[in-house]
Parts: structure tokens; sequence; C-alpha cells
């Protein structure tokens, strides 16, 4: 009877579960989610040269720096030398957040200047056109498939 006993090793969850799939890490770790804030890495230094023009250009927008002790998970990737002690960088780029109410109001003004510049291209373009020979300026786009092999 104690030969056909199997042994409990090899009934374990472990032997029957599939092997994970190995995926390469991603660059810059997610931090925490906090409700009524989107975070952003902002750039700090570009090929080991300081940018102070870019980051004081990003805090003036309303970009708050996270601090280290406010992220715990991500402390494992600070940088030493880094020249904001007590905010989350790594390689030259700060973690920062921002009210979504705060940069939903900056891609809408972005938005605003794109389509002004389009019209004054559009405008400045239809300004050369000719009665005798028409310039077209469509925008609009379509899909249309195939009627098949008959």
């Amino acid at each position: 009877m104690a030969d056909n006993r199997i042994a409990r090793t090899s009934e374990g969850r472990e032997t029957t579960q599939r092997k994970t799939k190995w995926v390469p890490q991603q660059l810059l770790p997610e931090p925490t989610p906090i409700p009524g804030y989107t975070f952003r890495w902002v750039r700090t230094a570009i090929m080991g040269q300081f940018d102070p023009t870019n980051t004081s250009a990003k805090l003036r927008e309303g970009f708050e720096p996270c601090k280290a002790e406010d992220h715990p998970e991500l402390m494992l990737y600070n940088d030493p030398n880094s020249r904001f002690k007590g905010n989350v960088e790594i390689g030259g780029l700060m973690l920062c957040k921002i009210p979504t109410d705060v940069l939903e109001q900056r891609a809408e003004w972005f938005a605003g200047q794109s389509k002004s510049q389009v019209e004054s291209v559009d405008n400045n373009f239809m300004r050369s056109s000719d009665p005798r020979m028409p310039l077209f300026n469509e925008r609009k786009s379509s899909v249309s498939f195939g009627r098949g092999n008959k």
C-alpha cells in the first residue's frame, strides 16, 4: 500500500502552474496613483548637463515635484547625485504631479494654438487660389474597401 502513494511535492500547485513569460521592465517606474493628480517625468538634465530652463518652465506651468517619502515604492531607484534632494529623480528625469483639471486646461490651450496655426496656414494657402484654377483644400479622409473578386 505504501508503494502506490504519490509524493506530496509532485501534487503542489507550483508544479501544475504555467511558467510566467519574461517581459522587459519599463525604464521609468509608475508611481502609486493619487486621485485628481496626473504624474509626469520632467527633464532636469540632458546628456549630463543640467537643464534649468525646462525644469523652471514646467514648475511655472503647475507641475509640483514629488517628494521621495510620499512614494516609498520608488525609493529604490533614487539617484544619490541628484540636484533635487528629497525628490524622486531617475536619470535626469524628476517625477512631478499636476492636478488633472489643470492638465486638461493646458491641453485645451495647446489644441487651440494648434488649430489657429492650421487655420492661418489654410488662409494663406487659399489666398493664392485663382477662380480659373482653384486650389482644393480638403481635410477629409475616407476608407473604402474592395468589392472582392468577381
